[in-house]
């Protein structure tokens, strides 16, 4: 593999502030995007480090997953995501379904509220699908339940990467979100930066963590 970390700065500095607010520090890190976004992570990343009801492997999902979704700025209006399937009406970071009421505001608070009833539920069905479950690193677990949150339990089912994981191939799992990096645009299946930089990244912090 390339030695470049295919893991964004922003990314791996949003999970060592995590793993240093578990450990009872402050979540603190300069230069992200200005005052107001290291704020707004900080203070993200304050909350679901203060947590205990949730895993190592929930927390550190649901700061990738606010990095992805929105680089870690507050989303507290629902929107369509039109790069979605079905072009649901999306908040927070992209949380979707019967809970997101259009014209609503979510605060800070509702998001959280909001993304962890969402994040437990993915860890739940990957604990019951997969035997060796407890194996699997915190940083395997995590972009395993990312898969979920941002592609559907439908599509980790019939998945290769969960076959792979069946058989004992955990690094070949983990190699297989690298696949998972297109979306539907005017009809067509095709490659989409966010879901590239999404996609290679978590396959090298499942196969290699933190470099």
């Amino acid at each position: 593999m390339s030695n470049k970390s295919k893991v964004p700065h922003q990314l791996k500095s949003g999970i060592v502030a995590l793993f240093i607010a578990m450990g009872g520090g402050y979540a603190a890190y300069t230069h992200i995007d200005g005052p107001t976004t290291e704020l707004l992570r900080n203070q993200y990343v304050q909350a679901v480090a203060s947590d205990s009801k949730t895993s190592e492997a929930v927390k550190i999902a649901m700061v990738m997953g606010a990095f992805y979704e929105s680089s870690y700025k507050h989303i507290g209006t629902p929107y369509i995501d039109k790069l979605g399937k079905g072009q649901p009406l999306t908040v927070c970071n992209g949380i979707t379904g019967n809970g997101v009421q259009r014209g609503k505001y979510y605060t800070p608070y509702d998001c959280y509220r909001l993304e962890r009833a969402v994040y437990i539920s993915n860890e739940k069905q990957l604990v019951s699908a997969l035997p060796a479950w407890d194996s699997y690193t915190a940083l395997q677990k995590a972009t395993f339940v990312d898969f979920l949150h941002n592609k559907g339990s439908g599509a980790f089912d019939g998945s290769t990467m969960k076959r792979k994981l069946l058989a004992g191939d955990v690094i070949g799992a983990c190699r297989e979100n690298v696949r998972w990096n297109k979306g539907t645009v005017n009809g067509a299946s095709v490659v989409l930066p966010g879901l590239k930089t999404r996609a290679d990244a978590n396959s090298e912090l499942c196969e290699e963590g933190l470099k």
